[in-house]
């Protein structure tokens, strides 16, 4: 940061040009003291004043620009600090058994013949901003309510496990068994905070950084959400997210800050670990990440409080009489500071105190090791308390804490603040022994030089360890908890779903309104229809949802403060603090945070919510896809639907939004239950059943995915005898051919069983080809079967083989069997191994493109005539025809030019 006339301006904005002067006179006499207080004092002193004057200015209520970033001193003055309540000696002694032990579990992990690693940097920087967080303020769950929800920085976790260890929560068998979480079940402990694999301990998955941040925004507004719709009290809970300054370049960990503060969320609280480095070098070497990101976030409208320097600190800050030292703190980079935190004493008062008079005097009667360490502000457990004390108390918006600390703290010179610190896994015996001696623990030479290091335990009985429970019990528990309390919902019965199971008669509507149809039913359940939680990024009207505004209205906690433009409309748009719906804008991240917070509120406060998230095309599993994978972890539930689906049937919109993969990249994630339906009655028994899977007794973690259209058909009234099991498995006979001599099959989904039975009539009519037709609701589902059917062989060959299901389906159905989806081949590709028979299938690989319906499946080759020849083409191999038929087939149905093709319905509703 430059000083002087170059420096940059702290107050963003200006005086308006149109506002007239109407007192000259007394302007010029505060500029001409301003002028004075320069010239006799400085340009220093002269900002110090007028910063105060911006201070008072705000205390008195007179509106002034905000300012975009202030010194590079702690916010919270040193006789501004409250009282600190806790035992300081005990603290660090049980900090210092935790830095141990996290660090020795690290290093022994990545002994001969293991070699797992682990990460011992990140949690030695942040420490400190844990132990006072564990010992001061986190609330557990004991109080019957969820408590706080801490996001713990994932590369931390080592530190989370370590004090658990104290607490004898986890045992040594299980601290040597981390990241060992198979070969050394049922003690392995996963190397980051996975509430999958830890579903008793962990709740929340951060170490696909950025998600973190984003997801303790959406934790914070969906408490407000239940508190606000009488679902849960949440008032008592805080949502605390712990992240790096380097993650803070992700896109994502600032990308929902308005949010936060738009709707003044004072129970959110980010601590940022500013120890200045990413994983390979300084964040920002050349600047500093802590001015930045205080502006970042003071622009975004949070309360920001620096946390910089430590206690040792202050007695020289006091003597800074002309803003010398605070000059040299603005001015000197990160870079440089990541340096000062490697040298000497001596180093540091040559380069950093020796090029002014008046700092050089400052430090004169300091020894170099004192000079050595003045510390960081992150490692200063009352500073770290009073500015926790500072975010709780402060009301109407949310706070973010910049705490500057140096990574790899403690861990000796061979670590503190080396850039490839966070690689380094491994202690020597000589790093052992002075990090010993730093922490000034009883361990003696002998047990460090023979084997490998041990853990640190005072004693169950010792007063750090008592100190730890007593301080534990006050705050409500011990966390991280995850606690599962929900009851099983009571479920609606049958007569819920017989709306859309009665068809859609002589009107056509696309599997989309079907799905809306049957949530506006289940919505109005009194046993479970307040719990459902619509969710859509700004598209509510697309999908055909704007029915429910009216009645569901649309959350927002500042209510509807305006006359709705289209407040004489049936279907106007209404907000409402008690509001159901989430409208969260152009944000698909944000939707899905939303998604995954409503989807785990079972576990987090013992309260089921019902997710129903509908997105546009591909903008699910291709944009979000790493957000469900975080979904799938925090056993979160809900309903997914990918509408608008299709790569040919969302006409006009092009390349980017024609989706024909999304079912294909849901397949790669096993918490993933995905559908693609083709009608409403198969859309009524797949959510009756996701209902009683994910909220019914013995309930899963899992997500149900289902992908609909917006293409208007006329939906078949649900048949006699329904093959729900078929359904629910992924394939069932949907319409049997009844004319011709010829046997084949047709399998199809969604969108294209219209195509397969269209096809069925022209084989009849024309070829001959008595063709069956199939709804293949779930091709993944059908793969999984025979992949578990395939495990279970394989390691059981004594007994009788199991079948897969859709080889048992498929038995006896003679001819080939050709499968067509709106889905790249890929997708039905899934269950060709397993299928008897001749198999092929047909699909839409490829970039997808605007244009109409009937051109786009002629170019793709899946409309009902090129399904015609891909039978015909099976038939021919099998014998059963002549190949003339084929180009005889090609030619009478034009099927090498698009435009040939009928266009098809045009348009379309949701």
């Amino acid at each position: 940061m430059a000083s002087g006339s170059d420096r940059n301006p702290i107050i963003i904005g200006g005086l308006p040009s149109q506002v007239p002067d109407f007192d000259p006179e007394e302007t010029q006499e505060w500029l001409d003291s301003l002028d004075a207080a320069v010239d006799e004092r400085g340009r220093e002193r002269a900002r110090y004043l007028m910063l105060r004057l911006i201070e008072r200015a705000r205390e008195k209520r007179v509106a002034v620009p905000e300012m975009r970033s202030t010194d590079y001193v702690n916010t919270i003055a040193t006789k501004d600090e409250p009282f600190f309540p806790g035992n300081e000696e005990i603290e660090r002694k049980i900090l210092n058994a935790t830095r141990w032990n996290a660090a020795v579990m690290v290093s022994r992990a990545q002994r001969p013949g293991i070699g797992v690693g682990g990460h011992i940097a990140t949690f030695a920087s942040s420490a400190s901003l844990y132990d006072v967080g564990f010992n001061h303020f986190f609330r557990g769950k004991d109080q019957g309510d969820g408590g706080d929800q801490i996001f713990f920085q994932g590369h931390a976790s080592p530190g989370v496990y370590a004090r658990a260890f104290l607490l004898d929560r986890l045992s040594e068998q299980q601290l040597d068994a981390f990241r060992q979480e198979k070969s050394k079940a049922p003690y392995g402990l996963s190397s980051y905070p996975h509430p999958r694999s830890m579903p008793d301990f962990w709740e929340f998955p951060t170490v696909s950084m950025g998600l973190g941040p984003l997801g303790a925004i959406y934790q914070a507004r969906m408490n407000r959400y239940m508190h606000a719709r009488g679902i849960a009290d949440t008032s008592k809970s805080h949502v605390w997210a712990f992240l790096g300054d380097g993650e803070m370049d992700e896109p994502e960990s600032l990308g929902q800050l308005s949010l936060a503060a738009r709707e003044g969320l004072d129970n959110l609280t980010f601590v940022v670990n500013c120890n200045l480095q990413r994983l390979d070098g300084p964040v920002r070497g050349n600047g500093k990440i802590m001015q930045e990101l205080e502006s970042q976030f003071r622009g975004a409208g949070w309360n920001v409080i620096k946390l910089v320097w430590d206690r040792t600190w202050d007695p020289l800050l006091a003597q800074d009489r002309d803003g010398v030292l605070v000059n040299k703190l603005n001015t000197t980079p990160d870079g440089q500071f990541q340096t000062y935190a490697t040298e000497s004493g001596a180093y540091i008062r040559q380069h950093f105190f020796g090029d002014d008079h008046r700092l050089r005097k400052m430090v004169e009667n300091m020894t170099d090791q004192q000079i050595q360490h003045l510390g960081r502000g992150g490692h200063d457990h009352r500073k770290i308390f009073a500015a926790y004390a500072a975010a709780k108390a402060h009301k109407g918006q949310p706070t973010v804490i910049l705490a500057q600390t140096v990574k790899g703290w403690a861990l000796g010179p061979n670590f503190e603040g080396r850039n490839a610190t966070h690689q380094m896994k491994k202690l020597t015996v000589d790093d052992l022994k002075r990090f010993r001696d730093r922490l000034h623990l009883p361990i003696a030479d002998k047990e460090l030089e023979s084997g490998l290091p041990p853990y640190y335990h005072p004693g169950r009985n010792s007063e750090e360890i008592q100190y730890m429970h007593d301080r534990r019990q006050g705050l409500g528990g011990y966390v991280p908890t995850r606690v599962v309390r929900a009851k099983p919902l009571q479920l609606p019965d049958d007569k819920v779903y017989s709306g859309v199971k009665k068809g859609s008669g002589q009107q056509s509507i696309a599997t989309t309104m079907a799905f809306v149809r049957l949530l506006k039913d289940l919505m109005r359940d009194k046993e479970i229809g307040k719990r459902f939680v619509p969710i859509a990024p700004d598209e509510y009207r697309t999908f055909g949802m704007d029915s429910l505004f009216p009645s569901a209205k649309i959350y927002n906690p500042l209510g509807q403060t305006y006359e709705s433009v289209d407040r004489e409309l049936l279907l106007a748009y209404k907000e409402s603090p008690t509001g159901q719906m989430l409208h969260d804008g152009i944000s698909e991240a944000g939707c899905t945070a939303s998604l995954i917070a409503a989807g785990s509120a079972h576990a987090t406060h013992g309260e089921p919510l019902i997710p129903v998230y509908v997105f546009y095309s591909m903008f699910g599993f291709q944009r979000t896809g790493d957000q469900f994978w975080q979904m799938a972890d925090q056993l979160a539930r809900g309903f997914v639907l990918g509408a608008t689906a299709g790569r040919t049937t969302l006409t006009g919109e092009g390349l980017q939004h024609a989706d024909g993969h999304s079912q294909l990249l849901a397949s790669t994630n096993p918490a993933v239950v995905a559908y693609d339906p083709a009608f409403g009655y198969e859309i009524a028994h797949i959510v009756q059943d996701g209902l009683r899977r994910m909220y019914g007794e013995d309930s899963e973690d899992v997500f149900y995915y289902l992908t609909v259209y917006n293409e208007p058909i006329q939906h078949p009234a649900e048949p006699e005898n329904v093959d729900r099991e078929g359904i629910l498995k992924g394939l069932y006979r949907f319409k049997e051919g009844e004319r011709g001599a010829i046997p084949a099959h047709i399998l199809a989904s969604g969108v294209a069983v219209p195509w397969a039975v269209e096809a069925q009539r022209i084989l009849a009519e024309e070829w001959n080809v008595k063709a069956d037709v199939w709804s293949a609701t779930s091709w993944n589902e059908l793969r999984r079967d025979a992949i578990e059917v395939e495990e279970h062989n394989l390691l059981h060959p004594e007994e009788e083989q199991r079948v897969p299901y859709v080889t048992r389906k498929l038995a006896g159905a003679e001819g080939p069997k050709v499968a067509v989806s709106d889905w790249m081949r890929a997708v039905p590709d899934q269950i060709a191994r397993w299928v008897p028979g001749t198999f092929q299938s047909l699909g839409t690989d490829g970039f997808g493109f605007a244009d109409t319906r009937g051109a786009a499946r002629r170019f793709f080759h899946v409309d009902a005539q090129s399904v015609v020849l891909g039978v015909l083409t099976e038939l021919v191999k099998e014998g059963k025809l002549e190949r003339s038929v084929l180009k005889q087939a090609i030619d009478r149905y034009q099927l090498l030019d698009a435009s040939a093709a009928d266009p098809g319905s045009a348009g379309g509703e949701a």
